[in-house]
């Protein structure tokens, strides 16, 4: 938080990338929950979205989520020096049981640090941890940072039926707060069910809205203030909240209920950072002109198609960033967040 450097690094990271774990999809494949898993999912997109999908896999996702030539590749050709790599959210998988979960997330988090090992410094690790069940969360989190040598944990906007603001999470906030642990948020699907199924709209404007869900629960439910130090981060720009924050603000002053916290809402956008996944120039403009420069870092959503191959060409296309800015957004705001030299 603060102003950003004012030197500019000569280095560009990008904090939303993904991977996908042969090991852990395996084990979850071989469970009965994963076929319920796949039925849900299949009717949140429609029948169009599911089959495009699953051509897309075949024909490039597998290979740039698995493959690290496939990888380090891409990250050239995008001019990306270093990646926190992601689990794609397809493999959460909160539905499973506290045994089923343990082996999910080793297998998950091991390949994920096995993936980062053999890339020469190029990729550091976002774990991911069973948070439907908090207790084991917290341990899976613990050994990811202290042991695997990751940066963070990647969530999801809403865990089974609860939301991120459910107490039953504090102790995987005062974790995540205490080693100092990235916590990217990123949606699976969304919770608005068959009205947005057709046209991709689960994701076009499902998983912003999930992301707008999650803020604003985490905001107004005292997370930030229970947990002051955590150091969050949100995907696709942080949804649709940063873009219309007026009308949370005037709840703030006019409706007694949304008074929860500490602070009017605007202080806590300031604490919080966002990926610069918002498609044009003009929107990240917004995005940086509310939140700060500080608190912006490079997102690219590999290898989806929703997603962008040229990030550095779009941010050198926002109007009025000077070059400190534009460096701090492109690498040193994520390298002070990851911790990293």
């Amino acid at each position: 938080m603060g102003k950003p450097p004012s030197t500019a690094p000569s280095i560009s990271i990008d904090m939303h990338a993904h991977a996908l774990v042969a090991r852990a999809d395996q084990i979850a494949r071989a469970d009965p929950g994963f076929a319920r898993e796949i039925e849900q999912r299949a009717r949140g997109d429609g029948e169009a979205s599911t089959r495009h999908n699953l051509e897309l896999f075949v024909q490039s996702y597998r290979a740039e989520l698995m493959e690290l030539p496939r990888r380090l590749a891409a990250m050239d050709a995008m001019g990306i020096d270093l990646q926190a790599v992601s689990l794609s959210p397809t493999q959460y998988h909160y539905w499973a049981d506290p045994e089923l979960a343990r082996a999910l997330v080793r297998a998950a988090n091991e390949g994920l640090a096995e993936l980062c090992a053999g890339a020469g410094g190029r990729l550091l690790a976002l774990a991911t941890v069973a948070l439907q069940h908090p207790e084991l969360a917290v341990e899976q989190l613990t050994h990811a940072i202290t042991e695997l040598g990751a940066r963070g944990v990647q969530i999801s906007t809403r865990i089974g039926e609860h939301e991120l603001d459910d107490p039953r999470f504090d102790p995987f906030w005062r974790c995540a707060e205490r080693l100092q642990a990235v916590v990217f948020i990123h949606p699976l699907g969304c919770s608005l069910g068959q009205r947005i199924a057709d046209h991709y709209l689960s994701n076009v404007i499902g998983q912003p809205i999930e992301t707008t869900i999650a803020l604003s629960r985490l905001i107004f439910g005292g997370v930030l203030d229970r947990f002051p130090e955590l150091r969050l981060c949100a995907a696709h720009g942080g949804g649709y909240l940063p873009y219309y924050l007026g009308r949370s603000e005037h709840a703030y002053r006019v409706r007694p209920e949304s008074r929860g916290m500490r602070e009017p809402p605007r202080a806590y956008l300031r604490r919080i950072w966002f990926d610069s996944l918002v498609y044009e120039p003009s929107a990240l403009r917004q995005l940086v002109s509310e939140v700060g420069a500080s608190q912006v870092v490079l997102g690219t959503d590999f290898p989806f198609d929703m997603g962008v191959r040229d990030p550095l060409d779009r941010l050198r296309a926002v109007p009025g960033l000077s070059s400190a800015e534009q460096a701090a957004i492109a690498g040193a705001n994520a390298a002070a967040l990851l911790g990293r030299d």
